[in-house]
């Protein structure tokens, strides 16, 4: 693998469900960049995302994830990444340590590293003095925080989020951003999905727009504001969708 070979490079990519959910997409996320893939309700974003994670098999196309084929090498693709659904499931009897752990195990990281990286973590996300409490008695923004965690233990290359500031505080929410962002600084790549524009304007290096599966708009902030009337995000937004 190269320098230059995208994290993440999809073609033709296409997913039916009566109706087109994903349109022929074509998309390329390039390596250490903060990547927002933005949409309407039903534009497609979390079935391309269940798909890159081979969560959800395409009924056409191809998906790169750092160059490994998701369809010939799924395993070799799916150990370079790290997904966070909108709802992320935890093991409401498991205490924080034992969780991540746990998701440490599967990754086949040694113990002594994985309980280093587990404590940095939980410090970074301010849950270190809930380490020992039940899973079941956290908050939706401790939960939310906590998968955070479990997506970085193996500390992935490509890390994807599905709404991952969803019913966080302003305190839980910058928590979540730096550590993205530390992800980022340290050459790894974020794909993130949001309806909370703001973030993707004050986060994201490249925006990609899509609607009915098909990205119809890509690039910088001041790119897609040259394609428009100009703006906030939102306003970029809204004009790009509405034309589409």
């Amino acid at each position: 693998m190269t320098s230059d070979t995208p994290a993440l490079e999809l073609r033709g990519l296409r997913k039916d469900f009566g109706r087109p959910a994903v349109d022929h997409l074509n998309l390329t996320v390039r390596r250490g960049e903060l990547y927002a893939l933005l949409g309407p309700n039903g534009a497609g974003k979390t079935t391309t995302l269940r798909m890159v994670t081979g969560l959800l098999a395409p009924d056409a196309g191809h998906i790169d994830v750092l160059g490994v084929d998701m369809a010939r090498d799924p395993a070799g693709a799916k150990r370079r990444m790290a997904y966070l659904p909108d709802d992320p499931m935890l093991y409401g009897k498991l205490k924080p340590t034992e969780y991540l752990e746990f998701v440490a195990g599967l990754w086949g990281l040694r113990a002594e590293e994985a309980e280093a990286r587990g404590r940095h973590l939980l410090d970074w996300l301010d849950l270190s003095r809930h380490a020992h409490e039940l899973t079941e008695g956290f908050s939706r923004g401790m939960k939310q925080k906590l998968a955070l965690a479990g997506a970085l233990i193996h500390e992935p290359e490509l890390l994807i989020l599905d709404e991952p500031l969803t019913g966080l505080d302003a305190a839980a929410a910058r928590q979540v951003k730096d550590l993205l962002l530390s992800h980022v600084a340290k050459g790894g790549t974020v794909i993130l999905t949001t309806h909370i524009l703001e973030v993707a304007e004050r986060l994201a290096q490249r925006i990609g727009i899509i609607r009915q599966g098909r990205l119809i708009a890509e690039g910088t902030l001041a790119e897609l504001r040259e394609r428009t009337l100009g703006g906030s995000l939102e306003d970029v937004f809204l004009q790009l969708t509405e034309q589409a």
